[in-house]
């Protein structure tokens, strides 16, 4: 007997990575065991040259298949070369090494994702040729003139549970088939794994109902939300004590930080970040107590207990979760190392 391992990595397109995947038919005695790594050509994900093509895929995460269904699993795969040191593009090595120095901070994140669902070249409830009503009641919305695509994202949703995936919930957003699902709480790799898997999942599941998803922060120009990954972040001391969390949001303003961070948050970040639709310029820092116009919200509830988390509104929905998350902890837990806040 055999079942089917789907092997999922993150190719090296520029300006953002896209998800492949192929399956793998393992004997059943492979069940249980560590899984064997793989091999794909390179040339054709934007991760080599013909000449020297061959990369590796070595699985990092697994769950099962609810697509599928059975014994049969997803295997999400870091790229190494062939010599097995991470390849360019593996951006989950270098998280790995930042979450290991500061692990006794116990940093964790919960990610919200939004997304936009399109079929025939425009967001779900945009009529051909024209706009919808204005934004206004399609946030968490409900009933056939402001929601669109909903039985796409059930259907995403329960995959995900299926799949075992830290998923916390689902709403819709401002914007007509604009969706959202959140990750975690989980330390800083899980999310990152996790939040990957989710995203294949979203577009494997849309797939089905002859629709895509995109992650494109701002997929309707003009006066209409775009889309982010708003990231939380904590760690223990922010979780006692509320001097850690305004230490870790001065962290994220002072010197170089802001564009370092910014950057790094996502293809096309100016087009969302601008000042409107509840976002700050992307060129300028702030943060603030249940502002969702700042860079950085501290939640009403945590100005109150004196103790929580932050979140920081900057990264876009098509932010990489293994820079986001690398970037946040490395920033924050050194500032209150520091500090002497651990």
């Amino acid at each position: 007997m055999t079942f089917k391992a789907e092997y999922i990595w993150i190719d090296g397109t520029e300006p953002t990575a896209k998800l492949r995947s192929k399956t793998k038919i393992l004997a059943d005695d492979a069940k249980g065991a560590e899984l064997p790594i793989w091999g794909f050509d390179g040339s054709s994900t934007n991760q080599a040259e013909g000449h020297a093509s061959d990369r590796v895929l070595k699985p990092v995460f697994t769950c099962p298949d609810p697509i599928r269904g059975g014994d049969d699993i997803l295997v999400l795969c870091e790229v190494l070369n062939i010599d097995m040191t991470p390849h360019a593009s593996n951006t989950r090595a270098a998280l790995t090494e930042v979450a290991e120095k500061f692990a006794a901070q116990e940093p964790i994140f919960g990610i919200e994702q939004e997304y936009t669902l399109f079929q025939d070249g425009r967001p779900l409830g945009f009529p051909a040729g024209g706009f919808p009503a204005p934004q206004g009641g399609y946030y968490c919305g409900v009933g056939a003139d402001e929601i669109f695509g909903r039985d796409v994202v059930e259907a995403h949703l329960d995959n995900c549970l299926k799949a075992g995936l830290g998923i916390s919930g689902i709403n819709a957003e401002v914007m007509p088939g604009q969706w959202e699902f959140q990750v975690g709480p989980l330390s800083p790799l899980v999310v990152a794994d996790q939040l990957w898997v989710a995203r294949w999942l979203l577009y494997r599941t849309a797939e089905d109902f002859g629709i895509s998803a995109t992650l494109d922060p701002k997929p309707v120009k003009g006066d209409w939300n775009g889309a982010g990954a708003h990231t939380n972040f904590s760690t223990k001391a922010m979780r006692e004590g509320y001097d850690a969390i305004i230490t870790a949001c001065e962290s994220l303003g002072e010197g170089s930080k802001p564009l370092d961070h910014v950057k790094n948050y996502g293809a096309g970040i100016d087009t969302r970040l601008t000042g409107l639709h509840e976002t700050a310029p992307w060129d300028k820092f702030s943060y603030g107590v249940s502002d969702r116009g700042a860079s950085v919200r501290i939640p009403w509830q945590v100005e109150k207990d004196g103790k929580g988390y932050i979140e920081d509104r900057r990264p876009n929905a098509n932010v990489d979760p293994y820079v986001v998350t690398r970037l946040l902890v490395d920033t924050c837990c050194s500032a209150l190392e520091k500090a002497g806040q651990v």
